[in-house]
């Protein structure tokens, strides 16, 4: 009866977020954690306790809830970005989402393009979105 119910669920409310032009669907897990995913031809499947998205995989009990969102929300355990250590950027290194180092303390010249990176510092890492 539970399945039933996530399933009747999920489908009202993909039919709500086509209307409302909701690009992502986020899984919030019971340990506070978000995985967003893209709804552009998204498959849901449930199988035994597990609810399959796309090429995600959640055990049931594991979901605390899930919703439509303009943005993805996936978190990374990662800290948001704190301007005051990120001020003097002599002593940072940035890395791109793949792991490659993009720009380190003594190679800061312009501005980041568009993306999402790994701010590393002597006390803490940051994800940082450029915008």
């Amino acid at each position: 009866m539970k399945k039933i119910a996530i399933v009747f669920l999920l489908l009202v409310s993909a039919l709500t977020t086509s209307a409302e032009g909701l690009p992502y669907l986020t899984f919030e897990l019971t340990d506070g954690s978000k995985v967003s995913v893209d709804v552009t031809q998204l498959t849901l499947a449930i199988s035994g306790n597990t609810l399959k998205a796309g090429s995600l995989s959640f055990t049931l009990t594991n979901l605390s809830k899930m919703y439509f969102s303009n943005t993805n929300e996936t978190t990374t355990g990662i800290e948001d970005v704190d301007e005051q250590a990120l001020s003097d950027f002599s002593i940072a290194e940035v890395y791109d989402l793949n792991g490659r180092r993009i720009l380190n303390g003594s190679s800061m010249k312009g501005r980041l393009p568009q993306g999402v990176y790994i701010v590393k510092t002597r006390e803490k890492t940051y994800k940082m979105m450029v915008r």
